[in-house]
């Protein structure tokens, strides 16, 4: 009995020893775990490769905004009854997307982004190379609580369907009673 159990038991006993014991040279052994995580590596490495193509793609993308036209704007603040003014004057060099048509109407919508956001809307003027809106929003706020907000624009198609193609955004920590002119770089909306 005490035979048949050391055989039985001498089989198992060098498989774990050649597969588990590391002072025994199972070279090929390690040799495999290497290869198997390597395997991962070079397929992480590939998508990193994807990843920073994807990021040059972004890149080339955040080149074009540039040409995806400017907002001007005038902004003043009436101390003496604490008003904002803020004029819409025009969109110059505007991109749409072409499932907008040839000529969208379009507007701007204009937010105060205080805590109770302040929203206006221009008038809707058909789409072409230079937009001339011409429009004066006036806001009755303390100018302390202006000095921490952003003015934020959306430039907007009304035709053929409502849709944001466009946005642009000021901090108004310098408003001042001198009216002050400002050119808007528009950039794709953000999702």
């Amino acid at each position: 009995v005490s035979d048949l159990r050391a055989s039985a038991l001498a089989g198992p006993l060098d498989v774990s020893r050649s597969m588990f014991d590391l002072r025994s040279p199972p070279h090929r052994f390690i040799k495999r775990y290497d290869s198997v995580s390597s395997v991962p590596s070079s397929s992480s490495s590939r998508k990193d490769s994807q990843g920073s193509n994807r990021s040059l793609d972004t890149i080339t993308l955040s080149g074009d905004e540039r040409d995806f036209g400017r907002l001007n704007v005038k902004l003043c603040y009436v101390s003496s009854v604490e008003q904002i003014w803020i004029t819409v004057l025009h969109c110059k060099d505007l991109s749409w997307p072409s499932s907008c048509g040839e000529n969208p109407r379009i507007c701007v919508k204009g937010t105060l982004t205080l805590p109770k956001p302040v929203h206006f809307k221009s008038s809707a003027k058909e789409g072409c190379n230079d937009i001339e809106f011409m429009e004066t929003f006036v806001f009755a706020i303390k100018l302390q609580s202006l000095q921490a907000v952003r003015l934020v624009f959306k430039i907007q198609t009304q035709t053929p369907r409502k849709k944001t193609i466009g946005e642009c955004s000021l901090a108004l920590r310098e408003l001042s009673s001198q009216e002050s002119n400002h050119w808007l770089d528009i950039s794709p909306p953000s999702k």
